[in-house]
């Protein structure tokens, strides 16, 4: 499907498209076409009609980190990161192609995405604020890191929630513990990456002669955002570390306690057991065979050695 944004005077009016064979661009001011989920005739057409190298969706994913930007005498081409999460799937980050050709800006994306239908909105209620295709990635980018920097808030004050229930329930649910920590650290990671991706994209931007200096001016302030929120990514996931070992810990000193319970259980035995095999042998010449009192001093001497090694351990603090 095609969205088309369309300047007519002083307004900028959207047409959606999902035949090729109805478009008319011809004497048509373009200000963005926004290609969602595009069938392959959508994007032969569009790389047929302003002869540009439309990468397919197989390709964008192969591409390396240092080449997702390029430029050219004539157009503008950025591969970036945006995150998105799908239905009872994890979030994860997908490609998203811009392309910036005579001031139109060309969108390939395979998700739906907020951000997009928030721009588009934009867009169509205050056309005097997007002059260029320039304009429009700018306010993309800044409102996807205004997204993306919620998305670390709510990681880092689960993180610090998750940190208390560590160690302030006595029988903490470990399994939930463990899972929710999983999630945590996926979810920090991937909007880590998400925001490195973009800042690689704008500063390689910025380099470009093609935009002007008021487009420059907001892709440097959200640079510098980019630049705090890759930090605190990086701060919460060491927060995120030090739970993870805390929790390890936690979980030795519950398995110690449990070794120790059984190791005193095992010492404390041992005078007992041996008492009873000593008595249980039956020779002919025990003395202790013809005793009146024998079986009920046994009993005694085995409840008696029994109960003097745990006073001896609880003395030591060993208990």
């Amino acid at each position: 499907m095609m969205n088309i944004f369309i300047k007519k005077n002083s307004l900028v009016v959207r047409e959606s498209f999902s035949n090729t064979d109805t478009i008319q661009l011809k004497d048509q001011i373009i200000l963005w076409i926004d290609l969602l989920h595009p069938t392959f005739e959508e994007v032969a057409y569009i790389a047929k009609t302003y002869k540009l190298d439309i990468p397919t969706k197989e390709e964008r994913e192969e591409i390396e980190q240092s080449a997702r930007y390029w430029e050219d005498s004539t157009s503008v081409t950025i591969n970036s990161f945006f995150l998105v999460r799908p239905a009872k799937l994890q979030l994860h980050n997908e490609t998203v192609t811009f392309i910036l050709y005579n001031g139109i800006l060309f969108t390939i994306r395979y998700g739906d995405f907020k951000v997009f239908d928030e721009i588009q909105q934009r867009v169509l209620a205050s056309p005097k604020n997007f002059e260029d295709g320039f304009d429009l990635i700018s306010k993309i980018y800044e409102v996807r890191v205004e997204k993306d920097a919620d998305m670390l808030e709510e990681v880092g004050h689960e993180t610090k929630i998750l940190r208390k229930e560590v160690f302030d329930k006595d029988q903490p649910d470990y399994t939930n513990i463990l899972q929710r920590l999983s999630n945590l650290q996926e979810i920090n990671m991937s909007v880590r990456d998400s925001l490195a991706d973009k800042r690689r994209a704008i500063t390689a931007l910025l380099k470009s002669d093609k935009i002007d200096m008021d487009t420059k001016k907001n892709l440097n302030i959200v640079l510098k955002d980019l630049n705090s929120l890759v930090e605190f990514a990086t701060v919460n996931m060491n927060i995120l570390d030090n739970v993870q070992s805390l929790f390890t810990n936690q979980i030795n000193i519950e398995q110690n306690k449990i070794i120790k319970l059984f190791t005193v259980a095992t010492m404390a035995m041992m005078p007992p057991t041996l008492i009873g095999t000593i008595y249980g042998m039956n020779f002919k010449n025990m003395p202790e065979l013809e005793w009146a009192f024998g079986y009920p001093i046994a009993i005694i001497v085995m409840v008696v050695s029994t109960i003097l090694p745990v006073l001896y351990f609880k003395k030591k603090g060993w208990l």
